[in-house]
């Protein structure tokens, strides 16, 4: 009933749609900004978000905007898609649709980063495919010579012995002597002197350990390459680390050190450059260093992980980097696209 509220009323009243208008805005901005900062693009309950927002003092009332319920609420989220709304048995669930130009810019990173590395998977395919051609082009194809079954004399009688068993050998031999005509003998004869050299040879040579090719040794770094995967952890000891954290004051943020210990991989225990101090920080806390090209980084993901190279140059539009590997089997190799995160200076 004061004079202001009444004042209020009816400046209200003269335009109502244009009050009604300002407020669903507010609500719907205030509302989406919460969504966005608090929850992310993860699928959440309507009701947990309205909840938290109207815990505010300062919030809009649904009841001052043109929604009359939080449903018609979701459901024009989902028709301005806003964000993707599901209803399910306990409700509706709501997941923001991040359009801000810089999330997209880097989701377009990362696909093309993705596709870099099915490429490179391609042409290590191709590669391992051409070494085998090539080794198949190195031997000879042994291939059997068929012959045509013939007796030099019509009246010889050809027979064949059929009994089986180690111990029927002799007798067997003998049969043969006695039904086979003298050329079919010199043939057996022989064919047995050829089978038995061979047994001898393979017996006399020593069991070598077979050396491992070109092709073996790339098909185990592949193996080896898929093993070593992407993580979500990334600390390693020996790597120089920036403090992203305000919680510990304004004389660690943006200060450097290296990591002494990793704790429980997420965990590491952190010595400041400038003072010396020791802090134990979560990785969430810090964040990697890029040198100067030319300075020694440590790969901390991806299929190159753990292994130390040289800085060779930054490309800032993408954030990546390209370095020259320096240890391992892959010593020398040239990698690029390599993203700013994957990398840390070595102390």
């Amino acid at each position: 009933m004061s004079e202001s509220h009444q004042r209020q009323l009816l400046l209200a009243s003269e335009n109502p749609q244009q009050f009604m208008d300002y407020f669903s805005e507010e609500f719907r901005n205030d509302f989406l900004e919460l969504l966005r900062r608090r929850f992310g693009t993860k699928r959440v309950h309507n009701n947990i978000v309205y909840n938290e927002y109207i815990s505010h003092r300062e919030h809009i009332h649904m009841n001052a905007t043109q929604w009359e319920t939080l449903t018609d609420f979701t459901k024009w989220l989902g028709r301005e898609g806003l964000c993707k709304v599901d209803e399910t048995p306990k409700g509706w669930y709501i997941q923001y649709i991040d359009r801000d130009p810089e999330t997209i810019r880097r989701q377009l990173e990362l696909e093309k980063k993705k596709k870099q590395d099915l490429d490179d998977e391609e042409k290590t395919a191709k590669f391992i495919e051409e070494q085998v051609r090539r080794g198949l082009e190195g031997k000879e194809q042994e291939t059997p010579v068929f012959t045509e079954l013939s007796r030099e004399n019509d009246e010889e009688k050809v027979t064949f012995n059929l009994n089986k068993g180690a111990g029927s050998s002799a007798g067997a031999t003998s049969s043969k002597s006695s039904s086979l005509g003298p050329n079919a003998l010199k043939t057996l004869g022989s064919a047995a002197s050829v089978r038995r050299k061979e047994s001898s040879q393979s017996s006399a040579q020593p069991a070598k350990k077979k050396k491992k090719s070109a092709l073996d040794e790339i098909m185990e770094l592949e193996e080896e390459k898929k093993r070593t995967a992407r993580t979500d952890a990334w600390l390693q000891p020996g790597i120089v680390v920036k403090i992203i954290t305000k919680k510990l004051g304004e004389k660690y943020h943006k200060k450097k050190g290296v990591i002494k210990e990793v704790i429980d991989r997420y965990t590491a225990v952190v010595k400041m450059i400038d003072s010396g101090d020791r802090l134990k920080l979560d990785q969430t806390h810090l964040e990697t260093v890029i040198p100067a090209p030319g300075k020694r980084i440590l790969v901390l993901n991806g299929g190159y992980r753990g292994n130390e190279g040289t800085l060779e140059s930054i490309n800032e539009k993408t954030f990546s980097a390209t370095i020259v590997i320096e240890t391992g089997p892959l010593k020398g190799r040239r990698v690029e696209g390599i993203q700013y995160e994957d990398i840390s200076k070595l102390a």
